[in-house]
């Protein structure tokens, strides 16, 4: 251990479990600086100091963000990759060539009310808080900032499911435009398969298997989003209705995606469609003319020259409603079909139960399904005269539980327990039993 003056500011040099430590106690008294030091060598063997080994946190921000994303591009798929490159694009423009060793608590704390300000969503900000993160930690520099760091409170439910009217509309309105057509098909096996729009993108036709009615997700966002699917009747009908357009084009190779790329008419099996995000639009958004029905874009009149009917005030119940929230309703469904978590996990592709409980969502129409059996079991309990089950009545039905499991079994059903078991249920041993019974 060593104090040494540079600049007139003492440092320490130690070495704590054969790491080296070299650090500015940022004081010119030498009293201070000593007992310094102790906190510094307390903090190292707590593992709470940074050695001076790592050179990554020494690099300017950009830098840092730079070769993180460099060697985050081959450990991720090109979407997430996408992803973590747009969520440092205003970190580095906050941080700039400032050191990761120089980040602090309150510099953290300063970027994210500066994101604040500018109206950014509380989701977004602890995303980016999260790409930081990442980078901190590998120059092994976040456990000694994050104390002080709490996420930002989010909206407690992301996506949403479709009332089931709103299903069949969306469904009707798909068919009406032949423009919607890649966006219908993917909609219906969304629907019926849980399936991430990546995912379907990136399916090819050596991942169908026509003959077992199944697919196989190779290239997923996780490693659980990797499984086997079942094709249901509905999914495969779709599967069947692919395979005949993909025959127009020659696009039936096995290495063939299935949503094809498609740029100014000119269809290429061999490279997968990017988005069908315009076409999601107008389908989402489109109405249906109360008067004579005709589905169209939002506006003040009718477009059907024989109707002319007055449509300012008609809006789409679907408007806004994300592709991604196909696979929110799908789950949904599963989960009100009474299917098993572990089922639901498994064709979702859930490594979670947390994950499953954001995915799933209980309906209105669920809800009151299921007080109206709360109902029907009242009436039924009902003896038949037109009033209900009395306080006597429903205390020897089992419905009173205030003190049932302090109440003695009554008459001879302990000794028939005996007979059956060798003892009382309340006997601890056999032996002891035996005792009892013989005093």
């Amino acid at each position: 251990m060593s104090l040494y003056k540079r600049n007139k500011v003492w440092h320490a040099d130690f070495s704590v479990n054969g790491q080296r430590f070299r650090v500015s106690l940022d004081t010119t008294d030498w009293r201070e600086a000593q007992a310094k030091e102790k906190e510094k060598i307390a903090q190292a063997a707590d593992g709470k100091l940074a050695p001076n080994t790592n050179d990554f946190s020494r690099l300017g921000f950009g830098e840092a963000a730079e070769r993180y994303l460099k060697t985050r591009k081959l450990e991720l798929g090109e979407s997430s990759f996408k992803k973590e490159s747009a969520l440092l694009v205003q970190p580095k423009s906050f941080f700039e060539a400032t050191k990761l060793s120089k980040i602090r608590t309150e510099s953290l704390l300063a970027y994210r009310d500066w994101r604040a300000e500018t109206k950014v969503k509380p989701i977004t900000i602890n995303m980016e808080m999260g790409a930081i993160r990442r980078i901190l930690k590998r120059a092994k520099r976040w456990h000694l900032v994050s104390d002080g760091l709490k996420p930002l409170k989010e909206r407690g439910t992301v996506g949403r499911a479709m009332p089931a009217d709103e299903k069949t509309r969306l469904e009707r309105i798909a068919k009406s435009n032949p423009d919607w057509q890649t966006a219908r098909l993917a909609m219906v096996l969304a629907l019926n398969t849980t399936m991430r729009g990546c995912e379907l993108k990136s399916l090819q036709w050596g991942d169908i298997d026509l003959m077992e009615k199944k697919l196989t997700i190779g290239k997923s966002k996780t490693e659980a989003g990797e499984r086997v699917i079942p094709l249901n009747s509905t999914a495969y009908a779709v599967m069947l209705e692919l395979r005949e357009r993909a025959k127009s084009f020659h696009g039936i190779g096995a290495d063939h995606f299935i949503f094809p790329a498609c740029e100014n008419g000119h269809i290429d099996p061999t490279r997968p469609q990017k988005s069908w995000r315009s076409a999601w639009r107008s389908l989402t958004r489109a109405i249906e003319c109360p008067a004579c029905g005709v589905v169209q874009h939002t506006g003040k009149v009718c477009r059907n020259s024989k109707c002319k009917a007055d449509i300012t005030e008609v809006k789409s119940p679907t408007a806004g409603f994300r592709f991604h929230d196909l696979r929110h309703h799908a789950i949904t469904e599963l989960a009100e079909s009474q299917a098993s978590d572990s089922t639901i996990m498994s064709i979702a592709g859930h490594v979670s139960q947390k994950m499953l409980q954001h995915y799933s969502h209980v309906r209105l129409d669920a809800k009151r399904d299921a007080l109206e059996a709360l109902s029907r079991h009242a009436e039924h309990r009902g003896n038949g005269n037109g009033r209900g089950t009395t306080v006597a009545e429903q205390t020897e039905e089992g419905y009173v539980t205030n003190h049932v499991t302090n109440t003695e079994s009554a008459g001879h059903s302990t000794w028939e327990l005996t007979e059956k078991n060798g003892r009382p249920e309340w006997t601890r041993t056999i032996d002891l039993f035996r005792v009892k019974e013989a005093l």
